[in-house]
């Protein structure tokens, strides 16, 4: 009988994973999801579920539907990636982690296949969702993609309903250059005839999002269309308190969301629940929005964006780690009084630096340092580029030495940010 760690060690030693290798785990065709799947019975299309793509906002968008739907009663399973803490953060029931003993044996009963097809570990992990998903029998399950969509192994469903959030750039040498490239890979998650929502519109995407939902016939509608949030008053701290608008009737709702950013967020899931309700797939009433907003971060497990870690000094970790991400949590930032910025910063080696370090503020004490995985970037590549910004800087051999050291620099009138990675945010939260 293996151990649940002797399980994981054998899915992040044996099988080719992209946080750990970059390109080289990645596929370049659906081949050994559509495999995988067939042995198991192909659990895919045993349940109902929603499929969410884009560059920004896919975590958040999954979270907030997921709390809003369990709040209406149903059983919802929730699949994103990667995870912070927790293997099992990625397959999700009503907030729930799938259960130890289940991938143990998920793992075992399947070796053999595993051995002889050799997935990627986000094969696997997809693999093993939708077969969880199916055995538990959900009422829905709100599916996030890992990279692109077209290519990703989560693009074997037939969902009820496809949502982008936004398009930016990042993971380029994956998706393309421009982004038209970038916005071709995420559309394609739109299906046959299968509806589509978007979360933003955008000058360079919109003939794109277009020319697919045609070529699928396929109905397409901007979030903003449906529903929209205005009144958005978001603060460190606080619950953040917004004005619902749609069919001419305004109500005000509040959420444990923070960060301005979710402003788009909540009006795209709001969007998605509201076309579904007019469809009769979902009942969602005014009570399930009111409940299932309050409290997303305890509801759904939700955790990495903009999470309040300490008061005295305020401090806070993010995610963000692309332009637009980055771009979002600097006005964030700077809306917040504070006497002396710390930042604790580090990234993977594949991220554009140089131009995220034209973003960042200037006036601030930088501590960097490598996340602990072989893709993080190395700490004298961080401080040869910071050079040319002339940041106040310092590298540490740790992310958790460079934290220590920012909160006994800070006092509490100071604001310490941690982030530039996912895998940075991992160590500390």
């Amino acid at each position: 009988m293996k151990s649940y760690q002797q399980t994981l060690d054998f899915l992040f030693s044996q099988l080719p994973m992209y946080q750990r290798q970059g390109a080289a785990a990645m596929k370049k065709n659906l081949d050994n999801i559509l495999a995988l799947c067939e042995v198991l019975g192909n659990p895919q299309n045993k349940f109902k579920s929603i499929h969410i793509a884009g560059t920004n906002g896919k975590g958040s968008v999954t979270h907030i539907l997921a709390s809003i739907l369990q709040k209406s009663g149903l059983k919802v399973g929730c699949y994103t990636s990667p995870h912070y803490k927790d293997f099992r953060e990625r397959i999700k029931i009503n907030a729930n982690f799938i259960p130890e003993q289940h991938i143990i044996d998920f793992v075992e009963k399947n070796k053999a296949l595993i051995l002889k097809i050799q997935p990627s570990f986000f094969e696997i992990t997809v693999a093993m969702a939708f077969e969880y998903f199916a055995n538990e029998k959900v009422d829905i399950a709100i599916i996030e993609t890992g990279l692109g969509g077209r290519l990703d192994s989560t693009n074997i469903i037939t969902p009820l309903l496809s949502i982008i959030t936004n398009i930016s750039k990042d993971h380029t040498q994956f998706l393309g250059d421009t982004l038209e490239e970038i916005t071709f890979e995420k559309a394609g998650i739109i299906k046959n005839k299968i509806p589509v929502i978007i979360g933003k519109k955008q000058k360079k995407t919109k003939q794109v999002f277009s020319e697919k939902a045609l070529q699928t016939n396929s109905e397409l509608f901007y979030a903003n269309s449906i529903v929209k949030v205005q009144k958005f008053k978001s603060v460190f701290g606080k619950r953040t308190s917004f004005a619902l608008k749609h069919k001419g009737k305004s109500i005000t709702l509040e959420t444990d969301l923070i960060g301005n950013y979710q402003q788009e967020n909540i009006q795209t899931a709001i969007a998605a629940l509201f076309y579904l309700k007019k469809k009769n797939i979902l009942k969602i009433k005014k009570k399930h929005l009111f409940n299932g907003l309050k409290n997303i971060q305890k509801d759904s497990y939700f955790i990495g964006r903009n999470m309040l870690l300490s008061t005295k000094p305020l401090t806070i970790a993010d995610s963000a780690h692309n332009v637009a991400g980055i771009k979002e949590l600097v006005t964030q930032i700077n809306a917040i009084p504070f006497k002396k910025l710390h930042f604790v910063y580090g990234t993977v080696s594949d991220k554009d630096v140089a131009t995220i370090f034209t973003l960042l503020p200037k006036e601030a004490q930088y501590y960097f340092c490598k996340p602990d995985i072989i893709r993080g970037m190395e700490v004298d590549s961080l401080e040869s580029i910071a050079k040319d910004f002339n940041f106040d800087f310092q590298s540490y051999h740790s992310v958790k030495e460079a934290l220590a050291t920012a909160q006994n620099n800070a006092n509490e009138k100071d604001i310490i940010i941690i982030g530039g990675s996912i895998f940075v945010v991992a160590e500390v939260i």
